[in-house]
């Protein structure tokens, strides 16, 4: 079968993202404090932009002749990014430290999808990856400037 591997990961990204979107939600939902009128809606945009992302990724794995994932329990048994109940106790820029995490999974299993990609001579998928991959680095940035960090170092 053709581009097995890129279809593996195509398919890890669309639990991911998945997952991504709930924990940007819970941000949302469980955010309290200063940059509240900022940072509350610009949640909406990231879960967007990342529903957004998941569905061009799910459309691709189709054409493609694979299956996304697409019940909830998938999602959970596939998901590598971690997930714990909403609580009030995590202030706003821990919530955002989380992010910082899971955007920076999502910025190299991206990477990871560029390589099998590569080796798999899809480069359709590839450009794809390549997009996305820019836009995650351009907001892990974005979450690391709000926390007064530098993009890659203070990780």
């Amino acid at each position: 079968m053709k581009y097995e591997k890129t279809k593996e990961v195509l398919n890890q990204l669309v639990a991911d993202l998945s997952q991504l979107v709930m924990v940007v939600h819970q941000t949302h939902w469980y955010m309290r404090g200063e940059n509240f009128l900022k940072l509350h809606p610009l949640m909406d945009d990231w879960m967007d932009d990342l529903n957004d992302q998941l569905d061009e990724i799910s459309e691709r794995l189709i054409a493609l002749d694979g299956s996304p994932y697409s019940t909830l329990k998938e999602m959970a048994e596939h998901t590598k990014i971690p997930d714990e109940p909403g609580n009030w106790n995590k202030s706003t820029p821990e919530r955002f430290e989380v992010l910082a995490k899971d955007y920076r999974y999502l910025a190299d299993l991206y990477q990871h999808g560029i390589e099998i990609s590569d080796d798999e001579k899809d480069f359709s998928t590839q450009d794809i990856f390549i997009g996305f991959k820019t836009a995650t680095e351009k907001r892990l940035w974005m979450i690391q400037a709000e926390l007064g960090k530098a993009p890659e170092r203070d990780l």
